[in-house]
């Protein structure tokens, strides 16, 4: 259970950012419904040109000309207390995947890892219900909390150079899904042909902070 009471830490970012961190030991959800409720308060004041949500934090970018960072950081402080972590009302999303095979070539070590058999490893990741806790690390990126400690996986120690768009993946406590080709450091375990990100769509992110998610098994491979 989340500390919601904790004072977050405010420092500058920059030439024109705020970085107010609410990190404790672990992720929490109820802190990162706060983040979420909050980011969109933020974003409606005056000379605020972006709130970013990260994981159990917040980035804060406002125009210098017109913003003294002080005042902000005040601000800030003041509307973290008055924002309730309340359950984000987003957008749910069912994901189709296909397990295993070779765009899921992680998914046997995982499930040994995990002392289970690559059934159970699969039925335990489609029955839980994610949220996007935040976009990051590259365009689309959900990170996505609300996995199951019992498949929770450290890091690969060495990152592999390229990972397919479409790859599900399991990096830590948190479960991903990687928008688009690029380097990663996550454990592949599935494939999903959703499209999250396409820069040429008026809305070119899927998901966005918020939306919840459900995978939706379409197929393993022997």
């Amino acid at each position: 259970m989340a500390n919601l009471n904790i004072t977050p830490t405010l420092s500058i970012a920059g030439t024109r950012g705020i970085f107010l961190n609410a990190a404790q030991a672990h992720a929490d959800c109820q802190v990162q419904n706060k983040i979420i409720a909050l980011a969109e308060r933020v974003a409606l004041l005056p000379h605020i040109l972006e709130a970013v949500p990260g994981v159990n934090s917040l980035l804060v970018v406002y125009d210098p000309m017109k913003q003294q960072p002080g005042a902000l950081m005040d601000q800030l402080a003041t509307l973290w207390q008055q924002t309730p972590a309340t359950q984000i009302q987003g957008t749910t999303f069912e994901i189709p995947v296909y397990y295993g095979g070779t765009k899921g070539e992680d998914l046997p070590a995982a499930a040994k890892h995990c002392g289970m058999s690559v059934e159970e490893f699969i039925q335990v990741h489609s029955a839980c219900e994610y949220q996007v806790a935040c976009i990051g690390a590259m365009p689309g990126f959900p990170y996505l909390t609300g996995l199951d400690p019992r498949i929770a996986i450290a890091r690969r120690s060495t990152p592999r150079l390229s990972l397919e768009s479409g790859s599900i993946t399991i990096g830590g406590s948190h479960a991903g899904i990687t928008p688009c080709r690029a380097p990663s450091g996550w454990h592949v375990i599935g494939h999903t042909p959703t499209t999250l990100f396409d820069a040429k769509a008026s809305k070119a992110a899927l998901l966005r902070p918020g939306d919840r998610i459900r995978f939706i098994v379409e197929g393993i491979a022997q």
